[in-house]
């Protein structure tokens, strides 16, 4: 006998009659010998109503009477389905996320699950009832213990974090979709449904917008090796499986607030080829990647920072055996990517002695303290960082390859993990590409003439860590001036729209300070992104995905990779399109 874990989104119960359906789909499931615990969300669009009455009464309501108020919605649901599965002979039991035993910190609208005490549904399953379960929702587990919800995404939180609890054999995820498309279906209406995807592919689509599950789902589901499987509600098809690994044993205290980090990685013989002041037009990453994969060349980190009058730096990282292979593509293309720009004596930078080092951990650039902590360690052991690439579930640093050592002591201290080199494990036959995701709710967030000394990503980062801003795609640029008799390069990152302004307005204090130039923000890019876990078998893919994008004329104005993850800020106006075109260009329909 199986214990399965399902969730029911909004769309799933929005209506007596889906309930109904619901309810007989549970009774199948337990009459094919299964125990079950159903979490379920509000009605439809239920939330959205109970925040507009909110608005009309006050525009700032308490946080605390919010989520008193946005719990109720769930509570609504949990007691009508149990009615309507009593109704067909199978005994069933409704518990709030406070009953459930799920346990929060005391941060009201945004609390993250501390723990979870699972033996009154433990019960309860003994006794032969269907458990349901509130999503969304828990209790505060310290002070007056409060309602407090857990913000977007919460059930599906709700629904991963139970069966971590109760070691379910699998948590299902019932929505208004088969499972997992290649790409959003409303861009690409022939975009294919995935049988599989790993967790590590999950989680960075999901935090690229992707919102068939949200990150915080996944990223428990990684840590604790649930199997996950998103299926339609409408139909019995069999969805997509979440792959984890199997994971060792680890701590359900502290369930989404323990260490983000779970080792730190590193690669030696690695060189870096950088080509400044290259035209800022379209095609040139397409020419520059293409002739290296042409030449079988394995490119490991890619960076294109952001422009400077009409001219973008372009800097990649290879396996030291290839440098010499690569700075010769690099020679060969320079001249015809400068065409109208006479490249100087020193356009070409190749430097043979770096180390890559790496924090890995599912939610670590959503964590807006653990990079900004990585900088700070590594300012504090007085390791300047030469490139800087991030990614949902790594963020990964060049240094001076003499400094390798300890920086991977200094990382694995602070984090209090271990060390390990890379591993690039993946799944039989995975694909090179496996999805295609648009965020269009980017801004960029350029910080100039950033002194070129250890500490100074610390710095800025760790501002924006103070007031729980997170940052992704974070970039350095490779060439630097002298201002004022001082080297300086500059920093960019992607960030919410939302939160631009804010974070403008904290780093511009700062600027004197920290003897930085201007801060600037563009809200008028997007960022579309290829994840695919076979990427590091397969050299070309990145000059794959620029070439298709020059095809089209579409100029790409940043550049951030990780060993699964390749992506390129374009103008906001050609999001949807460089979709289109790169979903079609790797034959995912």
């Amino acid at each position: 006998m199986a214990l399965i874990v399902q969730k029911y989104g909004g769309t799933s119960v929005g209506s007596a009659e889906r309930i109904q359906a619901v309810a007989k789909r549970v009774v199948e499931t337990v009459k094919a010998g299964n125990d079950l615990v159903v979490v379920v969300s509000a009605m439809g669009k239920t939330t959205d109503g109970l925040v507009k009455l909110a608005h009309e009464l006050s525009s700032q309501p308490s946080r605390r009477e919010m989520d008193m108020l946005l719990s109720t919605g769930e509570q609504v649901t949990i007691a009508l389905l149990s009615i309507a599965i009593q109704e067909l002979g199978q005994p069933a039991i409704s518990l709030t996320g406070a009953q459930a035993g799920i346990e929060t910190e005391a941060e009201h609208t945004r609390a993250r699950i501390l723990e979870i005490s699972p033996d009154r549904v433990e019960r309860h399953l003994k006794e032969g009832k269907v458990v349901v379960v509130a999503g969304f929702q828990g209790v505060s587990a310290t002070g007056d213990r409060d309602i407090t919800t857990l913000g977007r995404g919460g059930s599906d939180t709700s629904a991963v974090a139970l069966a971590a609890a109760l070691k379910a054999s699998a948590c299902e995820i019932y929505t208004d979709v088969p499972g997992i498309l290649t790409t959003d279906p409303r861009i690409v209406p022939e975009a294919k449904l995935l049988t599989e995807i790993t967790s590590d592919e999950m989680l960075e689509l999901a935090s690229l917008g992707a919102t068939v599950l949200h990150p915080r789902a996944v990223e428990i589901a990684k840590n604790y090796g649930v199997p996950l499987v998103v299926r339609s509600s409408w139909t019995d098809e069999p969805g997509t499986w979440v792959i984890s690994p199997t994971t060792r044993s680890r701590s359900l205290t502290n369930l989404e607030v323990s260490n983000s980090v779970d080792a730190v990685e590193f690669a030696i013989d690695q060189a870096k080829i950088a080509l400044l002041q290259v035209p800022d037009r379209a095609g040139i990453a397409g020419q520059l990647f293409g002739a290296l994969a042409r030449e079988r060349v394995d490119v490991d980190l890619i960076v294109q920072s952001i422009h400077e009058g009409n001219t973008n730096d372009i800097a990649f990282t290879v396996d030291k055996h290839a440098a010499s292979r690569a700075q010769a593509v690099a020679e060969a293309i320079s001249p015809v990517l400068h065409d109208n720009f006479a490249p100087t004596h020193d356009s070409i930078l190749v430097a043979d002695d770096i180390a890559k080092v790496s924090i890995v951990g599912a939610g670590t650039i959503g964590r807006p303290g653990v990079a900004a902590q990585m900088f700070k360690t590594l300012a504090e052991a007085g390791i300047n960082i030469q490139m800087i690439s991030t990614s949902e579930i790594k963020v990964s640093c060049t240094i001076p390859a003499a400094d390798c050592e300890r920086a991977t002591a200094a990382l694995c201290n602070q984090f209090e993990v271990s060390v390990s080199t890379n591993d690039h494990t993946q799944p039989v036959n995975a694909p090179a590409v496996r999805g295609v995701a648009l965020d269009l709710d980017r801004a960029r967030l350029a910080i100039l003439q950033v002194p070129d000394r250890p500490g100074m990503a610390a710095e800025i980062f760790g501002i924006l860590a103070t007031h729980n801003i997170s940052m992704d795609a974070i970039i350095q640029s490779q060439r630097t001036r002298v201002i004022n008799g001082v080297a300086t390069r500059d920093i960019a990152c992607t960030i919410a729209q939302g939160d631009a302004a804010d974070a403008k307005r904290f780093l511009d204090a700062a600027t004197t300070r920290l003897g930085c130039g201007a801060v600037v923000v563009d809200e008028s890019i997007s960022k579309v992104s290829i994840v695919g876990a076979g990427m590091v078998s397969n050299p070309g893919v990145a000059a794959q995905m620029f070439t298709a994008l020059a095809d089209a004329g579409i100029n790409i104005q940043m550049i951030s990779t990780s060993e699964i993850k390749i992506s390129c800020v374009v103008a906001r106006d050609r999001g949807t399109e460089a979709v289109k075109i790169i979903h079609r260009a790797f034959g995912l329909s």
